[in-house]
């Protein structure tokens, strides 16, 4: 693998600190290198591969629509995006759908929907969580509650601050009446898998009610089954507005999905906003094919029941360590919070040695977001190597 590692750092810029590994191949819940080692896989690709590696599903998909049509422009009718957009709508608080290429361009979608919807009424200021993140496009940098990600590039857009996470009053005191909307993560991914109390949640939710507020989400990590619900915010009894979604959409291709009412995305108009690539025949035909495998297979409920598996064995394996702070997650997306920062690369990297892979997320979090497929036996070697590591 030596001369993958040399060619990528001669040729590729030098934004990523890579592990020394290449993947050759992936099957289920597993990857293997080049060297021929194999991982059990418990990022999923940060939240994407949800139904693990080459599964079925995807690959028959991706095999019948490839021999069919790849692209066509947005100029014309998408059947296979129509069939998607129906699918999405009938399963979510939402009416209309626009498709896009990653999480970044959905948020920066729903972000041109709240300013357009917020521009006669004189309002178009933004608010979002501290250690939120929402992407890395100028836009997305300043919607961002983390200032390590914006450190370089501003000056930003005007209109944005951030609220404390789970601080209703704080919350009321950052909105005047410019502003239009608020940007929820009802699972705070890279800030450190941070979970929003319900009873917060629903006074946000009524206070942007009673106040001609919208109430967006970004489902963009938490979405497509992963917190044991087809959307993280049904846990909390609330209708968005708008609704972002990207990484396990499509199981592995790239999409963003923005969903919203129908007040709210009829503000759109003919050429408001497009993409070229956005929704076209091949990757939403393969969005379709696992959107509709998740919502049928039981999958949803099984994330559910092996992600409450997975809290309760990670809570009890380190609950005699004095180096770990809490375990706290929703479905199949855990996080293990320590005290020491220096804690988490060096668990991160025994684990990679050992065969198992898990990310980062925050200064003091180790992130566990498995493929939906993972089973029991699958967590038990997990669960087992933090025991014996902490």
């Amino acid at each position: 693998m030596d001369s993958i590692f040399k060619k990528s750092d001669t040729y590729t810029m030098n934004t990523y600190k890579r592990f020394k590994v290449a993947f050759e191949r992936g099957r289920g819940m597993y990857l293997y290198s080049y060297d021929g080692r194999k991982y059990l896989d418990f990022l999923a690709g940060i939240a994407v591969n949800i139904l693990g590696h080459s599964h079925d599903v995807v690959v028959s998909a991706i095999k019948e629509q490839s021999e069919k049509l790849l692209h066509v422009s947005n100029l014309y009718y998408i059947k296979e995006q129509a069939d998607l957009a129906e699918l999405l709508v009938k399963h979510s608080s939402c009416d209309r759908a626009f498709f896009c290429n990653s999480g970044a361009e959905a948020n920066e979608t729903a972000l041109k929907i709240a300013r357009k919807w917020g521009s006669d009424k004189g309002k178009y200021k933004i608010l979002s969580f501290k250690n939120s993140f929402h992407g890395r496009t100028i836009a997305t940098l300043a919607l961002t509650g983390q200032t390590k990600y914006q450190e370089g590039f501003g000056p930003f857009p005007e209109g944005f601050d951030y609220v404390e996470f789970n601080n209703f009053e704080d919350f009321t005191k950052k909105v005047d009446d410019k502003t239009v909307a608020i940007f929820v993560e009802f699972v705070q991914g890279e800030g450190g898998i941070n979970v929003a109390e319900k009873g917060f949640i629903e006074k946000v939710y009524e206070f942007c009610k009673a106040n001609d507020m919208l109430f967006v989400v970004d489902e963009i990590q938490s979405g497509m089954g992963r917190t044991g619900r087809l959307f993280a915010y049904e846990h909390y009894g609330v209708e968005p507005d708008i609704i972002t979604l990207a990484k396990g959409i499509a199981a592995g291709l790239p999409m963003g999905v923005v969903l919203a009412k129908e007040d709210v995305a009829g503000v759109m108009g003919f050429g408001s906003h497009g993409s070229t690539f956005g929704g076209n025949p091949f990757v939403s035909f393969v969005a379709y094919k696992v959107l509709n495998f998740v919502l049928n297979s039981g999958l949803i409920d099984h994330a559910r029941q092996v992600g409450d598996y997975l809290l309760n064995g990670l809570k009890d394996a380190t609950k005699d360590s004095d180096k770990v702070e809490n375990v706290e997650g929703l479905g199949l997306m855990v996080g293990i919070k320590f005290k020491d920062k220096q804690m988490v690369d060096e668990i991160v990297n025994r684990a990679f040695e050992n065969g198992i892979l898990v990310g980062k997320a925050g200064e003091r979090t180790v992130r566990l977001e498995p493929p939906l497929i993972v089973e029991k036996a699958h967590v038990d070697e997990v669960v087992d190597f933090f025991r014996r590591n902490l």
